[in-house]
């Protein structure tokens, strides 16, 4: 393995989006991943639709360069692997409700007790802590009360479902690498690890960033089409006359400027920076707009640098020039079947990383390997296999 975080080792006990995205993230830049799943509960991600070749599009994507082991943390055997994997994988991930590693004997104060140096990242909703740590919420819940969902949507028709899981990835996932790393650079300066506690709903509220500065500083609640940049203005989208979108970001005045000279309505620029005026304006992008087929407007504005491009489909967009050009799409090797396309890892090295090594193992795939590397034996592995403490 190669890359920046090669010297870091990560049990990984999470399930679905956060955790696992997580564990991607840092399987990607070189941490070795090591996935603890349950051979009873499966992983849902293992069924999401669609499958090729029998396996989760999702789960392929989610676990690739991870090995897996599946482990009944209720048998006292399995605990007892995980309390000799704690000796050199040094990091914990895990996403399970606040307890439930405690209740299992797999906690932070029992494993750090192994481990004085444990990094131990918890993901959950609502964190490890407060009136609702025990409550159950999806990606949805946590965006309506950290007050996004409040401020994203449409006057008229209401708050909108988004189309990627933001508190999931951004609150949970990005936010739980970022502790994460941040307490492996304080072990390097102490040797002492800790205990680091992400919360969804916590990392959500916080992406509030300026409507939230705004209304703590001087009480200005923010709502939707409230600002200049959640509708309030013409920053927006506009549709051509053959039904296809196009974003409109052109807030400084030299964007402004040639936005409206592309639009033949160069008159309409000094509407740009009066408040007061952003109704008759959009009214009047959506009219110049609907004059005009997409083709012809994609023509126009890829000659000008007005901040306005067009509304991609998924499958526009892995094709585009600049994608295509950061290689954001990557071949991933299957074990005796053609490379399966993938997303790639979206951040740039000079130092490089290493290429993807397989996509996400099955279910128990390296139970073996993991156990012999422990020092159990052949007859010490078939025992816990009929036991079916491993699956």
């Amino acid at each position: 393995m190669s890359g920046p975080l090669s010297s870091l080792k990560v049990l990984d006990f999470s399930t679905l989006l956060p955790g696992p995205f997580a564990s991607l993230m840092l399987a990607d830049m070189g941490a070795e991943v090591l996935r603890i799943e349950s051979p009873t509960r499966v992983d849902l991600t293992r069924l999401f639709p669609p499958h090729v070749d029998g396996v989760s599009a999702s789960h392929a994507y989610l676990n690739r360069n991870k090995r897996c082991i599946s482990l009944d943390l209720k048998a006292p055997a399995a605990v007892e692997v995980v309390r000799q994997l704690v000796r050199e994988y040094d990091i914990v991930l895990e996403q399970f409700r606040p307890g439930v590693m405690d209740r299992l004997g797999l906690g932070y104060e029992a494993l750090r007790a192994i481990n004085p140096g444990l990094i131990y990242v918890s993901i959950t909703g609502y964190g490890q802590t407060g009136p609702y740590r025990d409550r159950a919420g999806h990606d949805i819940n946590y965006l309506a009360l950290a007050g996004i969902a409040s401020h994203t949507g449409r006057t008229e028709s209401g708050p909108l479902p988004l189309g990627v899981q933001v508190a999931d990835i951004a609150g949970g996932s990005l936010h739980g690498v970022v502790g994460l790393l941040a307490a492996v650079v304080q072990r390097q300066a102490t040797g002492q690890g800790q205990h680091v506690d992400v919360s969804m709903t916590d990392c959500s509220f916080s992406l509030n960033a300026m409507a939230g500065a705004a209304y703590l500083t001087a009480g200005i609640e923010p709502s939707m089409q409230g600002n200049a940049i959640n509708g309030g203005s013409f920053y927006d989208y506009y549709c051509s006359r053959d039904g296809q979108w196009f974003s409109v970001g052109s807030l400084e005045p030299q964007f402004m400027q040639q936005l409206c000279s592309a639009l033949g309505r160069p008159e309409l620029a000094v509407l740009g920076l009066r408040p007061d005026k952003q109704a008759e304006l959009k009214s009047a992008l959506r009219e110049e707009f609907a004059k005009r087929d997409a083709a012809e407007w994609r023509e126009v504005f890829a000659a000008l640098d007005a901040c306005v491009e067009p509304l991609l489909k998924f499958s526009e967009a892995v094709e585009h020039p600049q994608i295509r050009a950061r290689e954001l799409v990557v071949d991933v090797p299957r074990e005796g079947k053609p490379a399966q396309r993938q997303l790639a890892h979206p951040i740039k090295f000079s130092a490089g990383v290493g290429e993807p090594r397989h996509i996400g193992a099955p279910l128990g795939a390296h139970n073996e390997e993991v156990l012999r590397g422990l020092g159990y034996s052949p007859e010490q592995i078939a025992e816990l296999k009929a036991a079916k403490v491993i699956g």
